[in-house]
Order: structure tokens, then C-alpha cells, then sequence
């Protein structure tokens, strides 16, 4: 599956990833992120390739974890926040998560809710997902906040009787049911390729 069919995470995870290969088409690598800040150095236009991955499910070591493996396999790593949380202070709350990610604080997982990873262009499509079974448990991931908030604020709605949260709840369904479409999408390819 090429590059071009990996673009279903849509929003703001794959707007930052274009940002960030078009600004290494125009010859700036990235070099440090912070809370709303990029920085970045000259290079050869398009010498580096970016790819963003939610791990705002992972516990902290599971974080932790992945980006040593990604780092192992080579690749230079940065930590970028995404602000999809209920927050209290430096807690972030996250009921969709697994076990001990259902709870960040800082320092820990508090604000590390993307990675960014950079690699040199080899020519090759850059992708960080490449089994249809790791595919779907990814897309899963990201899909997973948006059901808690539909969910969230349907129930704040019903009980409430205020038709404004609702309507916020559907907001939050259509993201939702792009990723269910496109996880049946790849159950699907799956079956046929199997």
C-alpha cells in the first residue's frame, strides 16, 4: 500500500506531516519542537521525510518504548503535543487509552501525544505502518477520543437537555466514522490479500 493510500488519518496529524515534508522540499529540516514551536536548519530540498504517529493511547513506558525501537531502527525522533485531552492542571485524563496511558502527567506522557519522525529520503514511500493488522489497530487508536467525546457529550446532551452539546457529540462522530469506514476498508484489502 503506497504513500498515497496511508493519507485516511486526515486532520491535523496528517496537515502537520504535509507541512512538514513541504518544508523539506524547500530545504529546512526540522531540529526541535516545543509546545507551539518548530525549529528548523537548511538542508537539501527534500534530503529528509517525515512521518507523524498518534501514540497518545500508550502508557508512558509503552511512548517511551516505540520511539527507542523507531530510534534504533535509525530514525530521529521528536515528541509534539496534540491537545486532544481533559486536562486539570499538568493531568491529562484520557479514558480511550491503555492501562497506565489512561492518566499523563508531567513529565511523563503530559503533551506527548504525536511523535514525529524524520528519515533520511531514500526515494521509498515512508511509511511507519505497513501490516494491515498494524494498520488497523492504529487507525483504531486515533479513531478511539473521537467515540469517548460523541459518547461524552451525547450523554451531557441527553441528561442536560441542551441541544448545542449534541450537536457537538455529531461533530465529534464524523472523524469517527471516517477512521470505522476506513477500518473496514482495510479488513477488507486484508481478506483479499490473504
Amino acid at each position: 500500500m503506497g504513500k498515497k493510500h496511508m493519507r485516511f488519518f486526515g486532520g491535523l496529524i496528517t496537515a502537520q506531516e504535509k507541512w512538514l515534508n513541504k518544508m523539506s522540499s524547500e530545504g529546512w529540516r526540522l531540529t526541535r519542537t516545543a509546545k507551539l514551536i518548530y525549529e528548523f536548519e537548511p538542508c537539501s530540498p527534500g534530503q529528509y521525510q517525515y512521518c507523524i504517529d498518534f501514540i497518545g493511547h500508550k502508557s508512558q513506558k509503552g511512548g517511551k518504548d516505540y520511539r527507542a525501537f523507531l530510534e534504533e531502527m535509525g530514525y530521529k525522533v521528536f515528541y509534539k503535543n496534540i491537545n486532544l485531552n481533559w486536562s486539570v492542571g499538568k493531568v491529562v485524563w484520557r479514558p480511550w487509552a491503555e492501562g497506565g496511558g489512561r492518566v499523563a502527567t508531567n513529565p511523563g506522557a503530559y503533551n506527548k501525544e504525536l511523535l514525529i519522525v524524520e528519515k533520511e529520503n531514500d526515494g521509498k514511500p515512508f511509511e511507519l505502518h505497513t501490516s494491515y493488522e498494524d494498520k488497523i489497530r492504529y487507525v483504531k487508536a486515533v479513531r478511539n477520543p473521537w467515540l469517548f467525546l460523541f459518547l461524552l457529550f451525547a450523554v451531557l446532551a441527553t441528561v442536560n437537555r441542551v441541544v448545542v452539546l449534541g450537536a457537538i457529540g455529531v461533530l465529534a462522530l464524523i472523524p469517527a466514522c471516517i477512521y470505522q469506514a476506513q477500518i473496514k476498508k482495510l479488513k477488507r484489502e486484508a481478506n483479499i490479500r490473504e
